[in-house]
């Protein structure tokens, strides 16, 4: 059986999809939900689904190896970032090469890099007036939204639609293909 960790800072909408997905599967399962922010509605998420959460403080992610000594323990066989707003460190990075991937709410290479997450970057998708937008998951590497393509989803992006219509698009985007890509990825 194949270890799950995510590491998410908000509202966990996509770390309860993963955790439910992999509920009663024979191929993988989520151990821990790690996150940054000790008031992310994921806790309340994670609380509710029997699913062992924590929260931590940037020393103890970038500072010391008490994160790091946390997955090490945990010995996952994937770390998924989903919806993580810290860029990792490369010292976690090393300890689990090519392990570690995320979720971006866009086409990568476009409406990446820091501060481009959540309606960041729908915005800035409506403002520039794109046609397409989309998902991409992708392996992390020690720059935000640079590492390797793993998988992209399309979808039309109309002249009507506003910044929150995109991020509705984008969601069912990701409630449909980050379950089955991170199952592929184990497989």
């Amino acid at each position: 059986m194949k270890r799950i960790v995510i590491f998410a800072s908000g509202s966990g909408s996509n770390a309860e999809n993963l955790i439910k997905f992999f509920y009663n599967s024979d191929t993988a399962s989520v151990i821990q939900v790690l996150t940054n922010n000790p008031h992310a509605k994921v806790l309340d998420r994670c609380k509710t689904l029997n699913i062992s959460a924590l929260s931590f403080n940037r020393i103890a992610f970038s500072k010391s190896e008490d994160v790091l000594n946390i997955l090490k323990a945990a010995e996952p066989d994937l770390i998924v970032l989903a919806g993580f707003l810290w860029k990792f460190p490369e010292f976690i990075l090393k300890a689990f090469e090519n392990k570690v991937i995320n979720i971006h709410p866009a086409l990568l290479p476009n409406y990446g890099g820091k501060g481009m997450y959540g309606m960041h970057v729908h915005e800035a998708i409506v403002n520039n007036k794109e046609t397409e937008t989309g998902i991409t998951i992708h392996y992390v590497n020690e720059n935000y939204d640079e590492g390797a393509t793993i998988f992209q989803a399309k979808c039309d992006v109309l002249s009507s639609d506003s910044a929150e219509d995109v991020a509705g698009k984008i969601h069912l985007l990701e409630m449909e293909h980050f379950p089955l890509v991170v199952e592929k990825l184990l497989n």
